[in-house]
């Protein structure tokens, strides 16, 4: 019900965005977040939005660099990942909860993940 895309190689300093596409259902009503894991870690909180987009929050790690943002027409958030370092290489996870959440396991629908890559 929620697809992930976006993902890829990208030198350190560089950009990508990745979308969060919903089928299925609407998710219009449901706060939505990314996270990401990288290989041998838990699972990270990277940011949340609001139903409606006014509201948003970040992971410290990724604050200032990284914007979260919705299109309920569309059906889809976004993340725009900039300034990109190598420790932000993981594989990256949108999903909905029906509350404002940073724990994974307060997030009731998850997509599948993209993998981003920063080479230094």
């Amino acid at each position: 019900q929620l697809q992930a895309s976006g993902g890829g190689l990208v030198q350190a300093g560089g950009s990508l965005r990745l979308s969060c596409s919903a089928s299925g259902r609407t998710f219009s009503n449901y706060y939505m977040g990314w996270f990401r894991q990288a290989p041998g870690k838990e699972r990270e909180f990277v940011a949340r939005i609001n139903w409606n987009g006014v509201s948003t929050y970040y992971a410290d790690s990724v604050k200032d660099r990284f914007t979260i943002s919705r299109d309920n027409a569309k059906n889809t958030v976004y993340l725009q990942l900039n300034s990109l370092k190598p420790e932000d290489t993981a594989v990256y996870y949108c999903a909905a909860a029906r509350g404002a959440a940073q724990l994974a396991k307060n997030y009731d629908y998850w997509g599948q993940g993209t993998q981003v890559t920063v080479s230094s």
